[in-house]
This record gives C-alpha cells, structure tokens and sequence, in this order.
C-alpha cells in the first residue's frame, strides 16, 4: 500500500521545512519560473504537491540540467529544433509541465519508430469470364447468369 504524503515526507526528510527548502534548493532560476504567492510562499503548498515538486526538479537537474536543455529536448524529440516560435512559447511553461510534454513526446517518437511502415498492396484479382471481364472494362454491370 502506498504511504501517505505526510508519512513519505517524514520518512524522507523529517519534517516540512526540510522539505520546502530541499525545494527552494532546487528552485533556482535556470530549473524553475517563479509563480508562487508571495504572500503564502511554498510553506503553505500541500506535502503531496511538494514531493512531486521536489522529484520532477531533481530529474530535470539530473537528466538535463537546466530547463534551457530540457526545452531542446522536446523540440528535438518534435523534430522542432529551429522553430524558434515554439520555443518561445515553451519557455513560458513551468518546468513540471515541459517534463511531462517530453515524455509524452519522446514516447510518440519511439512508437514511431517501432511502427513499420505499411507496404503498398495491390488488388487481388478477381478471376472472370472474358464477357464479364469486356463488360467491367466498358462500365457496364456484369451479365446475370442464366437459370437452365
């Protein structure tokens, strides 16, 4: 059974404060846009919120480095690079957002790749007798045949 926010918060730092600065040690300018109330700040933000905070910034830290290398990699993984339009729009993201659009992204790709392309296939044909087959060839329908 899953553990509860508050239990997985004690388990892995003790208390919140631990945490909340765990976080504002990984909120540092090239890893995350400032949106937080400044008049609540992260104290007041849910534990459960906190931990997926914490483990989304270490991952971009680890993977990527900075959310600049991050933003490449989804427009890499869109076959985007030089869309500089796209890029423009992405870095207005926060930085949890563009760590699930890579991977869905980079999941597309890979399934892309994966798939095989489907062959060219021709029509069977159809085995006809040669009335029939002057009939088909001049548009008009097919002769019945007759009841002896």
């Amino acid at each position: 059974m899953k553990a509860t926010p508050a239990k997985a918060m004690k388990d892995r730092f003790g208390d919140k404060e631990k945490l909340v600065a765990a976080v504002k040690g990984l909120a540092t300018p090239e890893l995350w846009l400032e949106r937080v109330n400044a008049e609540k700040g992260l104290e007041r933000v849910s534990n459960a919120k906190l931990l997926r905070l914490h483990a989304t910034l270490s991952r971009v830290k680890k993977d990527f480095g900075t959310r600049g290398k991050l933003i490449d990699a989804v427009l890499a993984s869109q076959d985007r690079s030089k869309d500089a339009g796209l890029r423009s729009k992405l870095e207005t993201y926060p930085t949890p957002r563009l760590v699930d659009l890579h991977d869905v992204s980079a999941r597309r790709a890979k399934a892309d790749k994966k798939a095989p392309k489907p062959a060219k296939t021709e029509k069977k044909k159809v085995a006809r007798s040669k009335k029939a087959q002057a009939k088909a060839k001049t548009g008009a329908p097919a002769p019945k045949a007759k009841k002896k």
